[in-house]
């Protein structure tokens, strides 16, 4: 099992008053899965998503990839914010090579690694651009590609496509099944849109409303390449959203 969450906990305390985030959450995910994380705002998504980062530490509980105890960041485990988070100084070159320069990789290697996963985000055109020429679209895809030169085995993705337009969710949605199908990476991905997390998973975890354990698991049966139209699709969305809605009620009891 390439993720292994077992008993996590965690639990914020700011003056003096303790907030329960997670609440015994056990999950697991292969290699090579793409997993979606769903629930109501606040359930501790993105706190288990730090957790299996490196960013944060369990109250309770702990998380093992490869079976060996995370005790913080490390290179296997690449994440995309929300928030693109490049350098407004360096180009999208400069950015997407940053941490192979971290890394000391020969420049040479370093050229080769760039062109190919911009090739692959669809920004070889835009390779000597600054941020601030960009599109918001095109800056995540700069962060994937980022995150991709570093050749992680796990990607974690914090609400990726979150301040896009719909429109351009939809692209990159489709942009990252592309990317999946050819790098096959192991995927834990945070969003708020049921329809996104049928789109993109092999299974969809439905947490409940804070504190956030396990609520029910989807295993989405759809081939690879996803009509969004199509009735299959049509009945896992309604099924997700009919689970979620239960809690989403619980939070505005």
């Amino acid at each position: 099992m390439k993720i292994r969450v077992r008993g996590l906990s965690r639990t914020f305390v700011a003056q003096g008053r303790e907030t329960p985030a997670l609440l015994d959450v056990d999950l697991e995910v292969a290699a090579h899965e793409f997993v979606c994380l769903l629930g109501p705002s606040g359930c501790g998504k993105s706190t288990l998503l730090n957790i299996v980062a490196g960013f944060l530490r369990p109250t309770a509980g702990e998380v093992r990839v490869d079976e060996r105890p995370v005790t913080g960041p490390g290179a296997d485990r690449g994440v995309v914010f929300q928030e693109y988070v490049l350098f407004p100084w360096l180009t999208v070159v400069g950015n997407v090579e940053f941490g192979l320069r971290l890394k000391g990789a020969p420049a040479a290697e370093r050229r080769g690694i760039v062109a190919r996963y911009l090739e692959l985000v669809g920004l070889a055109a835009h390779a000597e651009k600054y941020p601030v020429q960009l599109s918001g679209g095109m800056k995540q895809r700069v962060a994937i590609a980022r995150a991709l030169a570093n050749s992680p085995e796990i990607i974690l993705m914090d609400e990726p496509f979150g301040a896009l337009d719909a429109q351009t969710r939809e692209v990159l949605q489709d942009e990252l099944g592309r990317i999946q199908r050819v790098e096959h990476k192991t995927v834990l991905f945070v969003t708020h849109s049921i329809r996104e997390a049928v789109y993109l998973a092999d299974r969809v975890i439905v947490m409940t409303s804070a504190p956030g354990r396990i609520k029910q698991v989807f295993t989405i049966k759809l081939p690879e390449v996803r009509d969004r139209f199509a009735p299959e699709f049509t009945h896992y969305e309604s099924e997700i959203t009919r689970v979620v809605k239960e809690e989403v009620a619980k939070v505005h009891e």
